[in-house]
C-alpha cells in the first residue's frame, strides 16, 4: 500500500518576522497627498514553521476605509465579551483597551491608517527558525533591503525580489550541516555585503572558556565592528539547588575582528539571575542592552553597571543582585515576565508584553548621562499572546508588530504628543501613555482613554508672558491598534460532527483551537457552507437564471451616482430564467409579488436566452438570445429588437455574450465577434464598427468587458513619440475609456474589452474608441508570468473548414475585480482540458517599448499567476437528443460582489458547471477557490435541487484554505468529542487557577507572606455540553482544582438501561497534580447526557444536562480511554485495563496488560487495540473474551516517543500502522508474520518514515470513496492535527498511480527551481542509522507535487514526456486525490 501527505491547512500564527523595504513599491510611491489610493511603505515577512508570507504594510486614508468597510473596521465585539462598567472594552481582535482614568481632549492629527495586504505565500521545503533583513552593495542602487532566511537542518538562504517573476529569488545559498543551527537575527542589523567567506565560530574555544549552554545573543548596533552580546548560564542550576548555586548567569560582549579571526571580549557581566531568559539592546545613543527574567527587568550599560527593576517578591528571594528601591505603590506589583517579550518604541521607552498580552510601559529614567532607575507604569492595554515582536520604523514613524502563534497578530502604532498635565494630578516619573480608540481624529473628553499611568514632568514649569507658574507639559506615548493577522493556532484536539446548513446535514470537523483567552474551537467543512432560504421551482432556468435590479425609466441626466458596492444592495425587480427543453428553449420573466416573499412568471418566450442584464443606468433590460438583441422596458415589453443578420442572410447562432453597460458584447458559433453600444439618450443600441479588429473577418474565441475601479489598468504614451503625439495620445487614452455612463457616475471607473482570438492571443482594447493596449500570445501555455508582447492585432481569418477543438483551447475568459477592502483586478482563464489560472493585474514599472511599436499608448501591467487548477476536462456532446441537452451543464465564469455582513463587502467569481466553486480573495490570505457543494448576500443558482435561493452561512472566514468559521470562549480547550444520539459537543476546558501544596494529611505546606509574593499557576479542568452551533453552554462539571482531563471520548458501553444493551456514555480521564513531592493520582469518569424539561423558550437543543453515573479513583493518571466491545479500555501509568460497566454505577475489571511508560493514545478496531507509548513506540494487542483475555500480537521493538497512532486501510484489503512522533516523524508500520525479519510476527516492520515538520497530537479516521465506485469498499483517510495549526491527510493510493506520481515527484525535485534553493527530497528524509538507505518509498509529499499544477502547459509537458506518461493523466491523478475529506 503507498499513501500521499497532503497538507490540508497551512500553518497558523507568526513565529518570526522582519520587516524591511523588500519591494519596489515600497520605494516608488507617491505622494499620500495624492488621492486616496493606498500606499505601499514597508514590507513584513513573516514566518511559521514551513510557510513564508509576504506582506505589504499600506497606508490608507482611515476614514475612507471605514466608509468603505461599513460603520467602522474594527471587528465587533463577540458575544458576552461586551464591555461593562469597570471592565476593559473591546477595541478590536486582539486589542483591549484597559485604560480607565479619563484626560483632557486629545487631537490626533494622522488622518491615516496602516493595513496589511498578501503579496506572497510559500510552502517552503524546510522548517524556519529566523528571519532577517540585510543590506547588499547592490541596495545602494535600488534601496531595497534583502531577506535572510535560516532553516533547521542548518541552512541559511539570502534572498531577493524580483520584479521581472514577481517573486522571491535566491542570491546565495550557506550550508552549516555540521554546525549547531542558529536560532535568531537581529532585525536592527543592517550590516554591508559582499560579505566575508562564511566560517564557524566556537564560542567556547575561540572567545572564552566559560560560554557554555548559551541562553540568548544579539548583536548591538553603534559599534565600527560587528559586537555580539551572549547570555549563557555556567553552572547550570535550578530552584532547588539555589543554595550551592545563586546567580549563574552571565553576559559577555566580544566584537569580531574578521581580519585578524581574533574576538576579544571588551565586556563582562557576572552574577546576573540564573534564570535570565533573553537580552534586548538599547538605542545606540543609549547604549547598554536589556536583561529579562521572570521576576526582574535590569539594565546593563557599558561599563557593566547594572539596574534592576523587581515586578514581584520573588526577585530578592532567588538572586543577591542589588534591587532598586520600590515607591509604596510599587511594593504590591506582582507579575511574572515568565514568556513575555519586549520591543523599544523610542530611544529610553520600551513595552513588555506578558504572556497573557497585557501590554506595560516602561521608561529608563537618566541622572545626567547615568541610568538611575527603571520606571513601569500601569498596565496600558492588552494585546495578543506574544511569540515574536518587531519593530517597524517609517520615516520617522514608530510602529510596533506583535506576532503570536497561538491567535491573531497584531499591528500598533505608537507616537508621542505633548500635552499639559490635568490640574491636580500627581506627578511622578512613571512614563506617560495613553490608548486611542478605533482610527478616528478628533478625541474628547469621553474619547481619549488613560491608564492608571502617572506621568513625569517633561520640564520644568516656564514663564507665559511674563509670569511664573505656566501650566505644565509631559511628553505622551499614544499606542493604536493598526490593523491584525487572523489565525486560529495549535490544534489540540479533533472531532467530526453532523450540523446542518439551515435543513442540509452537512459534516463538520470540530477543532479545539488557540490558547489561553485567545482559544476556542474552529469550525471546518469541506465546502463553502450555504443554506437555502427559499425553492422556487416556479422559474426553471436549467440553462441560465438572470436577476436584474431594474427601476423605472428616468432621463440619462437623472440618473443617480452611487458607487458600485451599492449598486449590488439594490433589491433585484426582475428574474429572467430559461431552459433549452422544449426547443427552441423558453424564457421566463418573472417578478416580486405585491407581498414580497414570492415571485411571479409575468412573461413568456419561447426562445434560449444567452444573457440578460440591466442597461442604460437599470432602466432597462437587454436581453440576448441565440439570434437577436433586445431592449425591453421594465414591465418586460419590447422596445427594440435587432436581429442577428448578414443583409438577408442569417448569421450562425450567437453562444456567448458579455454585457457592460452600454456595451454589448456577442460570439457565433463561428467564433465570429459582434459589438454593439447604447445610447443613454435615445434608449437604443447600435452596432459598432469594429475596423480596428479586423472587421468581420477575424475569429475570437472568447471575450469579456471588464471595469476598472482600481485604477490598476492605466494607459501609458508612448515614449518615443514627440511632445505633441504624446499629448494627442493622453488626451486620447483619457477620453477613449471614458463614457456617458462614466460621466453620469465617477465611480464606474474605466472600460475595457478583453478578447482571445483561437490562436491563443489575448488582446485588450480600450472603450468606447477601440484602440488595442496589450497583446500577449503566451496565454495558452498558462506561464507564471504575462507581460505585453506589442503584437498588433492579430487577424485570425476563418478557415474553409471548420477548425477541430483543441485542448489547449480557450474556453472561458474572465477579468474581475477579487478581493474585499480594496478589489484587484485578476484575469481567469479556462482552457478546455480544464486547466484553471487566475491571474493578478499588477503594475509593470520596468516596460520596455521595441522600436518597432506602433502603438501610440499602452498598459503599463502584466499579469501574475496567483492560483491554478486543474478540473475534468470538457466533454463534448455528441448525442444530440433533448435529454442530453438538459443535462449538460454549462461553464461559465459569473462575477459578484456580496455583503456577508453590514461591515464586509466581497468581490468574487462564481465558476458554474459539473465542478462549481467560488473563487474570491482576502487582503490578507489571497486567491481561494472552495467548492460549492451542490452537484452543479443571496445567490439565485440552479442546482441538483432545482432553482433555489441560497446565501452564504454568516461567519465564515473564507481566507483559510478549507471555509471555516472561529468561536472564540476566552477558554483553552484540550480535548473535544461529538454525542452522536443527542449531536451535542463535550469539550474540556483548561484555565489556570492557583495552586496550594499540601501534605499527606491535607495540611498547607506553604503559605505567601507578602502581597507581591503569591501562589503558582497549576491547569484546572472542566466539562462543557455545548450546542451543535456553539451558541450556549447547556451544561458543566467542574473537576478540583488540581485535576485536569487527559482523555475525553463517547464511548458506547453495555447496559441494561436501553432495548438494545448499548449506549453512549461521555468518559473522562484525568490526573490529579499533588505537587512535586507527592505521586500524582487520577481518576475515570463517566457521564450520560439526559434530557430535561427545560424553559420553553430554550430551544430544543439547550433541554440536556450531564449526569454523573460513576468516578472511579486511580493510583496513577488515566491519561487515554477507548471503547472496545461495550468495554471500556482506559490506562492508569504503566497498566492498560479492559473494564464493563456495571449496573450502571461503577466499573468492574475484565482484563489487564502491563504496558510501557506513558500510553499517549488508544485505537481500536473490532478487538483488535493500537497502543501508543512516550518511549515503548506501539504495541498491536488483541482483546479475548473467553476467556477474557489481552494478548500481545506484535510491537515496535525501536525506542520511539509517539504522539499520535492510527490504522489506515485501502480499499484492496491491506492496513498499516500510521504513527507520528514528537519530532514530527510519519511512519508507516506493517505487520507482516510471513516476513522472516519480524520474527513470525512479533515485531512490526517499519517500512517507511516521512517528516512531517511537526508533531500532530490528534487524529481522525474517515472514510473516502473514489468517484465512479460509490458501492465499493471505501478507503480509509487519515486527517491530523499539528501543534503549529496545520492539518494534514494521509490517503492510500493504488500502486499505478503511485508509480506515476513517484517518478513525477523525483522529476519535480530535479527540474524546477525551489524558493530559497531548498532540496525536497532532503527535507523529507529521516536519518536512520538501521538501515542502508532511507525508508522514503511509500509515502508521496503532496506540498511538493502540488507545484505540477502551477507550472505552464509546455512545462508540464515537458516533465511528463521525460517520465514516459501524459500530463492530463496526472492530472486526473491529482485531482482524484484532491479535497479534504
Amino acid at each position: 500500500m503507498f499513501a500521499l501527505r497532503r497538507e490540508l491547512v497551512s500553518p497558523s500564527g507568526v513565529e518570526y518576522a522582519t520587516s524591511l523595504k523588500l519591494i519596489p513599491s515600497t520605494i516608488f510611491r507617491s505622494h499620500p497627498s495624492n488621492g486616496d489610493a493606498p500606499q505601499a511603505i514597508a514590507n513584513l515577512v513573516v514566518a511559521r514553521s514551513n510557510t513564508l508570507r509576504i506582506y505589504e504594510i499600506q497606508e490608507e486614508d482611515s476614514l475612507a476605509f471605514a466608509s468603505s468597510s461599513g460603520k467602522d473596521n474594527w471587528p465587533k465585539a463577540k458575544k458576552d465579551t461586551e464591555a461593562v462598567e469597570g471592565e476593559a472594552e473591546i477595541e478590536g481582535e486582539g486589542f483591549v483597551n484597559l485604560g480607565l482614568v479619563k484626560s483632557a481632549p486629545t487631537t490626533i492629527t494622522s488622518s491615516t491608517t496602516l493595513r496589511f495586504y498578501l503579496v506572497r505565500e510559500h510552502r517552503l521545503h524546510g522548517i524556519v527558525t529566523g528571519l532577517a533583513s540585510v543590506k547588499l552593495s547592490t541596495s545602494l542602487e535600488d534601496n531595497l533591503d534583502r531577506l535572510l532566511v535560516s532553516f533547521k537542518d542548518a541552512k541559511i538562504a539570502l534572498l531577493e525580489w524580483s520584479s521581472e517573476v514577481h517573486d522571491l529569488i535566491p542570491v546565495s545559498i550557506h550550508t552549516y550541516e555540521r554546525a549547531p543551527q542558529m536560532s535568531s537575527f537581529d532585525p536592527k542589523q543592517y550590516r554591508e555585503i559582499p560579505y566575508e567567506p562564511s566560517f564557524l565560530l566556537d564560542l567556547a574555544s575561540e572567545v572564552d572558556t566559560r560560554i557554555r549552554d548559551v541562553v540568548d545573543y544579539t548583536f548591538l548596533p553603534g559599534y565600527i565592528n560587528p559586537t555580539v552580546a551572549v547570555l549563557f548560564q555556567n553552572p547550570q542550576t535550578w530552584a532547588g539547588r539555589l543554595k550551592e548555586h545563586q546567580d549563574t548567569a552571565h553576559l559577555f560582549i566580544f566584537t569580531l575582528d574578521l581580519v585578524t579571526r581574533k574576538y576579544p571580549v571588551i565586556t563582562a557581566v557576572e552574577n546576573l539571575p540564573h534564570d535570565s531568559m533573553s537580552i534586548h539592546p538599547c538605542d545606540p545613543s543609549l547604549g547598554g542592552l536589556i536583561v529579562l527574567t521572570p521576576n526582574s527587568i535590569i539594565y546593563v550599560d557599558q561599563a557593566s553597571r547594572k539596574t534592576a527593576l523587581p515586578v514581584n517578591g520573588w526577585a530578592q528571594r532567588i538572586s543577591d543582585m542589588a534591587m532598586q528601591s520600590l515607591h509604596p505603590d510599587e511594593l504590591e506589583r506582582d507579575l511574572s515576565l515568565e514568556g513575555a517579550s519586549a520591543s523599544f518604541v523610542d530611544e529610553k521607552t520600551f513595552f513588555i508584553v506578558l504572556k497573557d498580552g497585557t501590554v506595560y510601559p516602561v521608561e529608563i529614567i537618566m541622572e545626567g548621562r547615568l541610568v538611575s532607575r527603571l520606571s513601569m507604569g500601569a498596565a496600558l492595554a492588552q494585546t495578543t499572546i506574544p511569540t515574536t515582536m518587531t519593530s517597524v520604523s517609517v520615516d520617522d514613524r514608530r510602529f510596533l508588530f506583535v506576532g503570536s502563534t497561538v491567535g491573531a497578530s497584531v499591528l500598533l502604532k505608537a507616537f508621542r504628543t505633548e500635552e499639559e498635565i490635568p490640574e491636580g494630578e500627581k506627578k511622578d516619573d512613571a512614563p506617560a501613555a495613553v490608548v486611542d480608540a478605533a482610527p478616528t481624529i478628533d478625541f474628547d473628553d469621553e474619547d481619549d482613554i488613560y491608564g492608571d499611568i502617572k506621568t513625569s514632568q517633561s520640564g520644568p514649569g516656564q514663564l507665559s508672558n511674563g509670569q511664573s507658574g505656566a501650566v505644565e507639559r509631559r511628553s505622551v506615548l499614544h499606542l493604536s491598534m493598526c490593523d491584525s493577522l487572523p489565525a486560529h493556532g495549535p490544534v489540540s484536539d479533533m472531532a467530526f460532527a453532523l450540523t446542518r446548513n439551515g435543513d442540509k446535514p452537512i459534516a463538520e470537523l470540530i477543532t479545539a483551537t488557540g490558547y489561553g483567552r485567545l482559544g476556542g474551537f474552529t469550525l471546518f467543512q469541506k465546502d463553502l457552507p450555504t443554506r437555502l432560504k427559499k425553492k422556487v421551482h416556479v422559474v426553471g432556468g436549467a440553462r441560465g437564471v438572470w436577476s436584474l435590479p431594474i427601476r423605472q425609466s428616468t432621463r440619462s441626466g437623472g440618473a443617480s451616482s452611487r458607487p458600485h458596492a451599492s449598486v449590488q444592495q439594490e433589491m433585484d425587480t426582475v428574474l429572467v430564467s430559461t431552459d433549452a427543453n422544449p426547443s427552441p428553449g423558453l424564457t421566463r420573466f418573472a417578478a416580486r409579488t405585491s407581498r414580497g416573499d414570492s415571485v411571479s412568471i409575468t412573461t413568456r418566450r419561447t426562445e434560449t436566452t444567452i444573457s440578460a442584464a440591466p442597461f442604460f443606468q437599470r432602466t432597462a433590460i437587454l436581453h440576448v438570445t441565440s439570434d437577436m438583441i433586445r431592449v425591453l422596458e421594465p414591465d418586460c415589453s419590447e422596445r427594440q429588437c435587432i436581429k442577428d443578420m448578414d443583409g438577408v442572410i442569417k448569421r450562425p447562432k450567437i453562444r456567448y455574450c458579455n454585457i457592460s453597460d452600454p456595451f454589448v458584447l456577442i460570439i457565433r458559433e463561428d467564433e465570429s465577434l459582434g459589438l454593439f453600444v447604447g445610447n443613454s439618450e435615445t434608449g437604443r443600441i447600435r452596432r459598432k464598427d469594429m475596423t480596428a479588429m479586423g472587421e468581420k473577418v477575424s475569429r475570437y474565441s472568447a471575450g469579456c468587458f471588464f471595469m476598472d475601479q482600481s485604477g490598476v489598468l492605466e494607459a501609458q504614451s508612448n515614449p518615443s513619440a514627440d511632445a505633441s503625439e504624446k499629448a494627442e495620445s493622453v488626451a486620447k487614452s483619457k477620453t477613449s475609456t471614458a463614457s456617458l455612463e462614466a460621466t453620469v457616475d465617477p465611480q464606474r471607473g474605466s472600460q475595457w474589452l478583453i478578447l482571445c482570438r483561437p490562436q491563443g492571443v489575448i488582446e485588450i482594447w480600450t472603450l468606447p474608441k477601440l484602440s488595442i493596449v496589450f497583446s500577449s500570445s503566451l496565454i495558452t501555455d498558462l506561464p507564471p508570468i504575462i507581460s505585453d508582447t506589442f503584437d498588433p492585432p492579430a487577424l485570425s481569418l476563418p478557415d474553409e473548414t471548420p477548425r477541430a477543438a483543441q485542448e489547449l483551447d480557450i474556453d472561458q475568459i474572465q477579468m474581475a475585480p477579487l478581493g474585499d477592502t480594496h478589489p484587484q483586478p485578476h484575469l481567469m482563464v479556462l482552457l478546455r482540458c480544464g486547466q484553471f489560472a487566475v491571474y493578478q493585474a499588477i503594475p509593470d514599472d520596468k516596460m520596455i517599448w521595441p522600436d518597432s511599436s506602433s502603438r501610440s499608448s499602452s498598459l503599463s501591467l502584466k499579469f501574475s499567476k496567483v492560483m491554478s487548477r486543474a478540473f475534468e476536462p470538457r466533454k463534448e456532446v455528441t448525442e444530440k437528443s433533448t435529454l442530453s441537452e438538459q443535462r449538460r451543464i454549462l461553464r461559465t465564469l459569473v462575477p459578484f460582489t456580496t455583503s456577508p455582513s453590514a461591515d464586509c463587502s466581497i468581490s468574487g467569481v462564481f465558476f458554474t458547471g459539473d465542478q462549481p466553486c467560488w473563487i474570491f480573495a482576502s487582503s490578507k490570505d489571497g486567491v481561494r477557490i472552495h467548492t460549492c457543494g451542490y452537484a452543479v448576500g443571496d445567490f439565485f443558482l440552479y442546482t441538483d435541487e432545482g432553482p433555489c435561493l441560497l446565501e452564504w452561512m454568516p461567519g465564515i472566514n473564507i481566507g483559510t484554505s478549507m471555509p471555516s468559521k472561529s468561536v472564540t470562549t476566552g477558554k483553552h480547550y484540550t480535548n473535544v468529542t461529538f454525542n452522536a444520539p443527542t449531536g451535542l459537543i463535550v469539550a474540556a476546558s483548561s484555565l489556570p487557577g492557583r495552586f496550594g501544596l499540601y501534605d499527606e494529611e491535607g495540611n498547607s505546606a506553604w503559605e505567601r507572606d507578602a502581597a507581591n509574593v503569591n501562589y503558582p499557576f497549576a491547569e484546572a479542568s472542566s466539562l462543557e455540553l455545548y450546542t451543535p452551533d456553539f451558541s450556549c453552554v447547556v451544561d458543566g462539571y467542574e473537576f478540583m482544582p488540581n485535576e485536569f482531563v487527559n482523555a475525553l471520548e463517547c464511548i458506547p458501553l453495555e447496559t441494561q438501561s436501553t432495548e438494545s444493551g448499548s449506549k453512549e456514555y461521555v468518559v473522562v480521564g484525568t490526573t490529579i497534580n499533588r505537587g512535586e513531592d507527592l505521586a500524582v493520582k487520577g481518576a475515570t469518569y463517566i457521564f450520560e447526557i439526559v434530557e430535561v424539561v427545560a424553559n420553553p423558550e430554550d430551544p430544543p437543543s439547550c433541554n440536556f444536562k450531564l449526569r454523573l453515573l460513576c468516578r472511579d479513583d486511580a493510583k496513577g493518571p488515566v491519561t487515554a480511554v477507548c471503547g472496545l466491545n461495550g468495554y471500556l479500555v482506559s490506562t492508569m501509568g504503566q497498566k492498560l485495563f479492559v473494564r464493563a460497566f456495571d449496573l450502571d454505577e461503577r466499573l468492574v475489571g475484565v482484563a489487564f496488560l502491563d504496558v510501557g511508560l506513558y500510553v499517549t493514545s488508544i485505537r481500536t478496531i473490532k478487538n483488535l487495540l493500537l497502543i501508543g507509548d512516550v518511549a515503548k513506540s506501539v504495541w498491536f494487542v488483541a482483546f479475548q473474551e473467553d476467556p477474557f483475555k489481552l494478548v500481545i500480537i506484535a510491537k515496535d521493538v525501536q525506542h520511539r516517543c509517539v504522539t499520535s497512532a492510527d490504522f489506515l486501510f485501502s480499499a484492496e484489503g491491506q492496513f498499516y500502522i500510521a504513527l507520528g512522533d514528537e519530532d514530527g516523524v510519519l511512519r508507516l508500520l506493517e505487520y507482516e508474520p510471513t516476513d522472516p525479519e519480524s520474527r513470525n510476527g512479533q515485531f512490526l516492520l517499519c517500512r517507511s518514515e516521512f517528516h512531517g515538520q511537526v508533531d500532530s497530537r490528534c487524529t481522525a479516521l474517515v472514510a473516502r470513496r473514489v468517484k465512479g465506485d460509490e458501492g465499493s469498499i471505501p478507503q480509509a483517510k487519515l486527517i491530523s492535527g499539528a501543534s503549529d495549526g496545520s492539518m494534514y491527510s494521509l490517503t492510500p493510493i493504488d500502486e499505478i498511480t503511485q508509480k506515476r506520481l513517484e517518478l513525477l515527484q523525483g522529476q519535480l525535485t530535479r527540474s524546477i527551481q525551489h524558493v530559497a534553493g531548498l532540496n525536497p527530497k532532503a527535507f523529507r528524509m529521516v536519518r536512520n542509522d538501521l538501515v542502508s538507505k532511507p525508508l522514503s518509498k511509500l509515502i508521496l509529499d503532496g506540498n511538493l507535487l502540488s507545484h505540477f499544477p502551477e507550472l505552464s502547459i509546455s512545462r508540464q509537458k515537458e516533465i511528463t514526456r521525460q517520465i514516459g506518461t501524459d500530463r492530463a493523466d496526472v492530472l486526473r491523478d491529482w485531482a482524484s486525490l484532491s479535497g479534504p475529506w
